[in-house]
């Protein structure tokens, strides 16, 4: 899933890669063609500024070279991206080849050179250097952090400005803390609801600021929320959690943190929530509990999350026996996948976006990243122990198991996700890179109680952290949830039939999830109870380890 893409790619690809005759001559001449008109139009000096917005300062029309030279490297992009949809290849060679290419161009941009941006070389003059000096300094910054800069992380401090929600760490074991979050009002529903957070991330992405807080909001409308924050591991710790394997996650990560959370409220079941890799630990946890005859669940929510890995959209290149195999021979008995090497995969996705972009504004233009909750969290990345690692790498991503009944054990128990019965509620986000909208629903197939379906705008965080009260965005759903034994209609039905609301989908999952909370009961005077006590102070220590 996290693969060095420069490593793996020639060894996954066919040679040669052909292109029929007639589709190069018909390639070729429409390139001949557009060429001959862009010189025209330069020569007459009626050359457009493109259209794509790295082009749309001025500095760029008044310079007709530069104007030129953008509309050629657009033009060569359109050439090369229709030789890949002319190759002769299967359609994952296809998709590998076409990610190749996008890599290459966006690396090749004029944008991203001080020779070839009139805006740099600009800004350079008017500020007499100064802006190069101060893009030096910010380079020699981040090569001392290891990482390039996305926000002014300095901004920023756990426990003062993000992830503030009052709460207390009441368990924790060497894989997770538990936080339980002090209640917002008078009353509280009696279930409470365990929230589990990807491990491949911090938690606190649920938890930002006030303002964006999906804790927070949870809080307000009278649950007793508690949130696992999954540990961190660092190379060298005494307690070996890099030998943590899935079965370990499933048992003292989420099925601890259920247990906890039911004696402390007194619950017999609880209502949980998983978030991407989140969703499928806390789904495998349950059907491993159910295995062993157990209910710890009383209703599921899913958030961008795979349960069938059939389609993982463009994470689908990164996956093939060789690498697998690499990993398993490096991590399978223990080591770090390092968070670096997650986040440099997961930039490189999108390198216009999350790399190139940064190299231009942060070390050519010397500017400093303006502060940004979001990014300040996406630059906290965690490291994963190497065997739950390369066990989730082969049997979900590569090999799909989990979504074949009793194909995959766990501590002697099969898995089987059709045993799931308990109301469930699945999101997704429509413009999802990691999680295909379409993906997420298949979920709907394997899980067998009532579930409803939402899919929400923008991608696979903005989707989801999306409060109320900014009054953003939109969401689609149909009319109540597909009943209980009934089979799901294929994807594209489901969106004919689904209408858009505006505004957040918050609101409409807090509606569905108060039908399965419980009563409610006087809010709770202090956390945790004579078993599980009081700890520290939320957001917890496990969370303000950083990797290195």
């Amino acid at each position: 899933m996290y693969r060095n893409v420069n490593a793996s790619f020639p060894n996954s690809w066919p040679a040669p890669i052909n292109v029929s005759p007639e589709e190069l001559a018909r390639i070729q001449a429409e390139f001949s063609r557009e060429y001959a008109g862009l010189l025209e139009q330069a020569r007459t000096g009626s050359l457009d500024v493109p259209a794509d917005k790295r082009f749309r300062a001025d500095a760029w029309k008044a310079n007709p070279f530069a104007l030129l030279n953008a509309h050629m490297w657009l033009l060569s992009a359109r050439a090369m991206n229709s030789m890949v949809d002319a190759a002769e290849v299967s359609g994952p060679v296809r998709e590998r080849l076409r990610f190749t290419v996008m890599q290459w161009l966006e690396a090749s941009s004029p944008t991203n050179y001080l020779l070839t941006n009139p805006e740099v070389q600009q800004l350079m003059f008017e500020t007499g250097g100064q802006s190069l000096a101060r893009g030096m300094h910010n380079l020699l910054a981040d090569i001392g952090k290891g990482r390039m800069s996305q926000t002014d992380e300095s901004r920023f401090e756990l426990g003062r400005n993000v992830a503030v929600t009052q709460g207390s760490v009441v368990y924790q074991n060497p894989l997770m803390q538990l936080i339980q979050y002090a209640p917002l009002t008078a009353q509280v529903h009696a279930r409470p609801l365990v929230m589990v957070p990807p491990c491949i991330n911090k938690y606190y992405i649920l938890d930002l600021q006030p303002e964006n807080s999906f804790v927070r909001h949870m809080v307000e409308q009278g649950h007793t929320v508690f949130l696992i924050s999954w540990r961190n591991p660092l190379p060298g710790d005494a307690d070996a959690p890099d030998q943590a394997t899935w079965a370990d996650y499933l048992e003292e990560g989420v099925l601890r943190a259920l247990q906890v959370a039911s004696d402390i409220t007194r619950q017999p079941q609880v209502n949980g929530l998983g978030f991407c890799v989140g969703g499928t630990l806390l789904s495998s946890a349950v059907a491993l509990a159910r295995a062993r005859g157990e209910r710890p669940l009383a209703s599921l929510t899913l958030l961008t999350t795979l349960l069938d890995f059939a389609d993982t959209g463009v994470l689908d290149i990164f996956v093939d026996e060789m690498h697998v195999q690499m990993r398993e021979q490096q991590l399978s008995q223990g080591g770090l996948m390092t968070a670096r090497e997650l986040a440099t995969t997961f930039s490189f996705l999108r390198p216009g976006e999350l790399v190139w972009n940064y190299v231009v504004n942060n070390y050519l233009k010397g500017l400093a990243p303006p502060a940004f909750d979001l990014l300040f969290w996406n630059s906290d990345g965690t490291n994963l122990p190497g065997p739950f690692f390369t066990w989730y790498l082969r049997n979900t991503y590569f090999e799909n198991n989990l979504r074949e009944p009793g194909k995959l054990e766990v501590n002697g128990h099969g898995i089987d996700l059709g045993m799931l019965d308990m109301p469930a509620y699945i999101y997704s986000s429509r413009e999802d890179h990691i999680v295909p909208w379409e993906a997420a629903y298949r979920s709907c197939g394997l899980l067998t109680g009532p579930r409803r379906f939402v899919m929400g705008a923008s991608g696979h965080i903005a989707g989801v952290v999306n409060p109320p009260a900014k009054k953003r965005r939109s969401y689609w759903a149909t009319p109540g949830s597909i009943p209980e034994g009934q089979a799901a209609a294929p994807a594209e039905a489901w969106l004919a039939e689904a209408a858009e609301t505006q505004g957040s989908w918050w609101p409409d999952w807090s509606e569905w999830l108060q039908q399965h909370a419980g009563a409610l009961r006087k809010a709770p005077a202090r956390p945790g109870n004579t078993r599980y006590k009081v700890l520290e102070a939320a957001p917890g220590s496990y969370v303000k380890v950083r990797a290195v």
